[in-house]
């Protein structure tokens, strides 16, 4: 199983069974656990839960964004005549006709406008109608997780050709450490007895003994050989997360935060100044590496 990165994009159309279009547009983006956001239309609330469950069941990380968007077209609602208000308002009439007498008789647009007369209808809901669109709007969702799923799946692996590289300058410069490291000792009594040298301009000979014992001491204190070694061991855990391809990113960023403890030691008791450009490279290089890990869901 390839690693899987957590940005990603998709969209999905469709229509519902009235012939209202729609179209779903997923956004994800780099999170510390699994935040799935939906945007839906008044009276689709209750497909909340079915559609976290649906997105939690293909993604373990990232900031997911959904939005539905329906083509609805602006129809102008239906009126209704209230029978009842109706025969109110012929009562009215009548009865201010039989207090005005020669008064013109109202025109019928004009009883139609009386307050009550027609009103709006009410739509009954058709509980048979409303599963099909559900059912339309959640297909289509499932069509855009596992587009979103797919872009995610190509991201990742483009980056675990980045991580892959980065991993190998990483271990290239390790052993270029490694081998100047093994140099520092001889560099150190040079160093050491040139001082010396100046010190004492000459008058008398430090002891050889003596002289081993201070570059010991000194190389000691510079050894970088744990250091080193362990970098190496984390360069194969972190080869072998990226095999292992499952959700690892919390593992990978984990892991390269020890990359960078070890190359800050590394660069903090450097005896030469190859070493501290080697230890300066390795730092970039770690953090290139833990920028490109933030992606890996």
């Amino acid at each position: 199983m390839a690693i899987r990165s957590m940005t990603g994009f998709a969209r999905a159309t469709g229509t519902l069974p009235d012939g209202t279009p729609f179209t779903w547009e997923l956004r994800s983006v780099n999170g510390r656990g699994l935040d799935v956001r939906l945007r839906l239309p008044g009276g689709l609330d209750a497909l909340e839960a079915p559609l976290r469950e649906a997105a939690a069941a293909r993604f373990a990380r990232g900031n997911v964004s959904a939005t539905l968007t329906l083509k609805r077209e602006d129809r102008a609602p239906r009126l209704v005549l209230d029978p009842a208000a109706l025969e109110r308002a012929l009562a009215l009439v009548s009865d201010l006709a039989a207090r005005m007498p020669g008064a013109a008789a109202p025109r019928p647009e004009a009883v139609l406008a009386l307050p009550g007369v027609l009103r709006t209808e009410v739509e009954v809901p058709d509980e048979t109608a409303e599963g099909a669109r559900r059912a339309a709007v959640s297909e289509g969702f499932g069509e855009a997780l596992a587009d979103l799923f797919a872009a995610r799946a190509a991201e990742g692996a483009r980056l675990h050709t980045i991580l892959s590289t980065l991993l190998d300058e990483i271990e290239s410069l390790r052993v270029q450490a490694v081998q100047e490291a093994a140099a520092q000792p001889a560099a150190h009594k040079v160093r050491l007895e040139a001082a010396l040298r100046d010190l004492l301009e000459g008058e008398r000979r430090v002891p050889e003994e003596r002289l081993a014992a201070e570059v010991a001491l000194l190389a000691a204190r510079s050894d970088v050989r744990e250091e080193l070694d362990r970098l190496g061991a984390h360069v194969e855990a972190a080869r072998a997360l990226l095999a292992e391809g499952a959700p690892v990113g919390r593992k990978l960023e984990f892991l390269t935060q020890e990359f960078g403890r070890e190359s800050n030691t590394l660069g903090a008791k450097s005896g030469s100044l190859a070493l501290t450009r080697l230890s300066l490279e390795l730092k970039a290089a770690v953090e290139r590496l833990r920028e490109q890990a933030a992606n890996v869901e």
